[in-house]
């Protein structure tokens, strides 16, 4: 008893969709470093500077 139902339209919820998706896209695209990951090559000393040889 005194129980809130909210309505929400069809709109609001194809929105949230796209909000997901695009969350899910930009991740998969710029994955984001976990607390357990580590940057690619900070770890072996060189300051995690990019080689330009092959």
């Amino acid at each position: 008893m005194g129980e809130v139902i909210r309505f929400i339209s069809k709109a609001e919820l194809e929105r949230a969709r796209l909000i997901r998706e695009a969350r899910a896209n930009y991740e998969r695209i710029f994955p984001s470093s976990g607390p357990g990951r580590e940057e690619p090559g900070l770890a072996d000393g060189n300051g995690g500077q990019a080689s330009s040889e092959p």
